[in-house]
């Protein structure tokens, strides 16, 4: 059974979607807590939360820190990371039951992440999808808008997420190893707010290339501050 942890912070616009298509799957047993961690909200991020009947745990800035701070907190025996403007698509829970079908009968632990997709309508949301589809094939490396399904004692065995100030979803995934990682169908559909407001290009182009200064070992405080103009 799952454990669901959603890191927050002032994310009232979204955050009632991204609960809502985990209804399905809490009905049928298969999601058995949700953790929503904030970081100080202003708006009404964990009124929407308590009202979802998630649990809400207070934690400090740093999405890394925050999943950690979610994680202990979790009682069931896998854990599912989710950002707070990601929705999983109708039907998602069916897959991921065959996919925990599966991993019991083959006895080795595996994780998981969902294929990438924008709510956005036009041809640059759908080139920037194969993108990232190409880049999970080639690279192994989906980010955390795609969430991240992991049996619990799996996320022990590699020291869970660390408290990094940015990267900490390409971070954990490095450390899980291909091996040991699956690429489901279902989607995760994102946001494109935040790719309409700096530009499909511009945005993209900074992603790439703080993920090319993390392969080079440059701090992540610096790729930070790279990442936030």
């Amino acid at each position: 059974m799952i454990s669901v942890v959603i890191p927050t912070l002032n994310a009232e616009a979204s955050l009632g979607r991204t609960l809502a298509a985990l209804v399905p799957a809490a009905v049928d047993g298969l999601v058995r807590e949700v953790i929503v961690v904030d970081a100080n909200s202003t708006d009404r991020t964990t009124a929407i939360a308590e009202s979802a009947g998630a649990t809400v745990v207070a934690a400090g800035t740093g999405r890394g820190a925050q999943l950690a701070a979610g994680a202990a907190r979790t009682r069931f025996p896998w854990l599912l990371f989710l950002h707070a403007d990601t929705v999983l698509e109708p039907g998602w829970e069916r897959e991921v039951l065959r996919f925990l079908e599966g991993v019991e009968a083959q006895g080795r632990p595996l994780a998981a992440a969902f294929r990438f997709a924008l709510d956005d309508l036009g041809v640059r949301p759908r080139v920037l999808e194969r993108l990232v589809a190409w880049r999970c094939v080639l690279l192994r490396i989906p980010y955390g808008d795609q969430g991240l399904l992991v049996p619990r004692p799996l996320y022990d065995e590699i020291g869970g997420y660390r408290p990094l100030p940015l990267m900490e979803d390409v971070d954990i995934v490095r450390r899980l190893g291909r091996a040991r990682l699956r690429l489901l169908q279902a989607r995760a559909v994102t946001s494109a707010e935040r790719y309409r407001r700096d530009g499909y290009l511009r945005r993209s182009s900074r992603n790439l290339l703080c993920l090319a200064l993390y392969g080079l070992r440059v701090p992540t405080p610096l790729i930070g501050r790279i990442y936030s103009g």
